[in-house]
């Protein structure tokens, strides 16, 4: 039977969906359209299930390896990606993101690139924005059928070229260290290896272990690509002509700060969707039989005047937010769900008088950072483009320019 709108119902004020998102009893539904990838992976995991895989996945995710990447590991790739696009003087901030992340969210999943190749690179984001697209296939607006098809291809190239190899590897390794030869902390320090290790305790087959590495490989990527781009935009338009804002970012903090409040007013997915498990109370929502659907808008709780105040739809890097709310909302989810990689790449919000030269900015502000010190501008001939493959506002195409050497 299928559902009907008045089955649905949906939360717009902030503190109704912050506590949707901490209420146990509600299950993950926003990506049973993208079963293909999304089908019992750490994102749409419920119950002791959930917890024991985030528990193995989340030593990865450690505040002091976060800080190791950011300092010695990524401003080597940054520049990397970046070589060609400052030769040609010019590039698009899509292309130019997936290609900044994608080697990035390889290496927290675990996907070897023994190549280290362009062709190898560019392989690999076509397979990854495949896998977007089919995880995020509630708001496509192509053909379903289509689409799944070209998704189950991208899957089974992935596996066959990337994932396996990777697999492979690891194993030997793991049997090195079991066999004494190898010290554990030689080990990588990614999502597949600490899988591998507790095979056992997991039981993941391996097609789940296919889409659950698949959905990290395209939250990674495309979400911080698409952080970045909007993040950019947001800041152009507010320093438009004026000099003393043009001054104020030259400060990197304050620069994390714009980037916290773009966060805010462009989180990842627009929406969260969660399925009542038992008939239960709901903020906002009253009483739910079993089964009903609540559509959690993250897009207008983040921009909720009660919690950001007046002008909460603007574009406000000074702004202030109470005690207790991050700066940039819910876009990272809250609970049992929020996103393992936040820090990675939010970073953590500057206190008074931090150490511009020691502080965890976040890859997005990283990236931002650098784009605005190389003079990067929209491009006056090629005017940006919103991806309509999408009901999402991601951007299709980001054309810009590099005035500064």
């Amino acid at each position: 039977m299928s559902e009907s709108p008045a089955d649905v119902v949906t939360l717009h004020r902030f503190s109704d969906c912050e506590a949707a998102l901490r209420n146990g009893d509600l299950k993950q539904a926003l990506y049973d359209a993208g079963k293909v990838v999304m089908e019992d992976v750490l994102l749409t995991l419920h119950g002791p299930e959930h917890l024991k895989r985030r528990g193995v996945e989340a030593r990865v995710f450690r505040r002091n390896f976060f800080n190791h990447y950011e300092k010695v590991v990524f401003p080597s790739t940054l520049e990397q990606t970046l070589t060609p696009y400052l030769a040609a003087g010019r590039g698009d901030l899509v292309e130019f993101g997936y290609r900044a992340t994608v080697n990035l969210t390889a290496d927290f999943a675990g996907i070897d690139r023994p190549e280290r190749s362009a062709e190898e690179s560019e392989r690999l984001i076509r397979l990854v924005k495949k896998l977007s697209e089919g995880a995020t296939m509630v708001h496509s607006t192509r053909d379903p059928v289509e689409l799944e098809a070209e998704v189950c291809d991208a899957l089974a190239e992935f596996d066959r070229s990337f994932l396996q190899p990777s697999v492979d590897r690891r194993t030997r390794l793991l049997e090195a260290v079991a066999g004494g030869s190898l010290d554990a902390q030689e080990l990588p320090r990614d999502v597949l290896t600490v899988i591998l290790q507790a095979r056992d305790e997991l039981t993941l087959d391996g097609s789940l272990l296919l889409r659950e590495i698949a959905f990290y490989m395209q939250a990674g990527a495309h979400s911080t690509a698409n952080s970045v781009i909007h993040a950019f935009h947001e800041i152009i338009h507010w320093a438009g002509a004026d000099e003393e804002r043009w001054q104020r970012l030259s400060d990197p903090l304050f620069v994390q700060r714009c980037v916290h409040e773009s966060l805010r007013l462009h989180p990842a997915s627009p929406e969260a969707w969660r399925t009542s498990m038992c008939p239960m109370s709901i903020a906002g929502a009253g009483d739910l039989d079993a089964g009903r659907r609540l559509v959690l808008d993250l897009f207008r709780a983040n921009r909720d005047p009660s919690i950001f105040g007046a002008g909460a739809d603007g574009f406000d890097p000074d702004r202030s937010t109470p005690r207790g709310v991050l700066p940039t909302g819910l876009a990272f989810g809250i609970g049992v769900h929020a996103c393992l990689g936040r820090e990675l790449d939010g970073g953590l919000p500057a206190k008074p008088g931090a150490d511009p030269d020691n502080h965890q900015y976040g890859i997005v502000a990283l990236i931002v950072i650098r784009l605005l010190a190389l003079g990067g501008r929209p491009d006056p001939a090629a005017p940006a483009q919103i991806d309509t493959k999408t009901i999402r506002p991601n951007w299709g195409s980001y054309p810009v320019i590099f005035t500064k050497g």
